[in-house]
This record gives structure tokens, C-alpha cells and sequence, in this order.
């Protein structure tokens, strides 16, 4: 199971959108994938998920769970303020140790309203995932201006489809 993590916990997020958009490449070549949106959070999580409250939180635990059953993943990752949104780094630290993506293969798609398509976003990312042992598929594609290159939940920028589908191929031989 590929799970698709959209990296952010904002209602009717662009990164939802491209989280179902990349579902149905999956769901085209008969792969089980399933979407894991931050926005599903319980939203007092920061004070009963981390720290001395690391597993006592079940709803966040759910989705911890979800990624520990996962064999792979994919983060579809907002840019917010050159870098990742806060809520997707505290996600991430609420896990308990050890890290339940340790050894696990993952891949990122960043997208931004800007001009680099979350470049730094996937690079600090990549950072984070990289000290926590997780396998970070190479491919990465960046969706610039991704306010101007989605309609209706569709994305209308072919390159963008392309690039997400060349990312499929090698997630899939990863």
C-alpha cells in the first residue's frame, strides 16, 4: 500500500487536490493507495501526541498507524514561507521513536504559487527524512504556479502529469 500524505492541515488544500490527482495515476495502474490529509489531525494534537503524551492520543495514533502499515509513501508538500508548513514537522516529531518511516521508501512532490515549485521545501525535507533513515526517491518533481496550472480538480499543465507520472515509474521500481 502507497499511502499520500497531503503535507498540509489546510481545508481544500491545493496539496488535496494533487494528493487525488496522484491517487488516480496509482488507481490507473492497479496500484492500493490511500490519501492521509494533515487536515485530519485532531486539533489539540500538538498537547496530547508529542512529547510526554507520545501514543496516548488515538486519533492521532490512527494515523500514525496508517503510515507504519504503509510500505511506501509519497508527500505532497506545500511550500509555506520558503520551507515546509509547521503543521507537517510537527506531525513528524509526534511519531515515536523509533521513527515509523525508518527504512521506508518515500518520494516528494512540492508545489508552490511561486516561481520554484517548493524547491526549498523539498530540499528541507529531504534534510528532515535523510536523519530520520527514510529512502527519498531522487525524482521530484516541483509544480510551480499551481493555482494557475489546476481547474476543477484537474490539472491543466500536461508537463505537470508527465512529471508526476515519470515519478510513478521510478517510485514503483524504488
Amino acid at each position: 500500500m502507497i499511502t499520500i500524505i497531503a503535507g498540509t492541515n489546510r481545508p481544500n488544500s491545493n496539496a488535496r487536490v494533487i494528493s487525488e490527482i496522484y491517487a488516480g495515476l496509482l488507481k490507473e495502474r492497479n496500484i492500493d493507495c490511500q490519501i492521509l490529509d494533515l487536515v485530519d489531525l485532531p486539533n489539540d494534537f500538538t498537547n496530547t501526541a508529542l512529547y510526554d503524551n507520545c501514543g496516548q492520543d488515538e486519533g492521532f495514533n490512527q494515523l500514525v498507524s496508517i503510515i507504519e502499515q504503509s510500505e511506501k509513501a509519497v508527500f505532497i508538500i506545500p511550500e509555506y514561507n520558503n520551507s515546509i508548513p509547521g503543521v507537517l514537522k510537527t506531525f513528524i516529531d509526534g511519531f515515536p521513536y523509533p521513527n515509523v518511516l525508518r527504512n521506508k521508501k518515500t518520494a516528494l512532490v512540492g508545489i508552490s504559487t511561486g516561481t520554484q515549485g517548493g524547491a526549498l521545501a523539498i530540499s528541507h525535507f529531504t534534510d528532515i527524512l535523510n536523519y530520520l533513515g527514510v529512502h527519498v526517491l531522487a525524482v521530484k518533481p516541483r509544480l510551480m504556479f499551481i493555482h494557475k496550472n489546476l481547474h476543477q480538480g484537474k490539472l491543466t499543465n500536461t508537463l505537470y502529469q508527465d512529471l508526476l507520472n515519470e515519478q510513478i515509474d521510478s517510485l514503483l521500481n524504488f
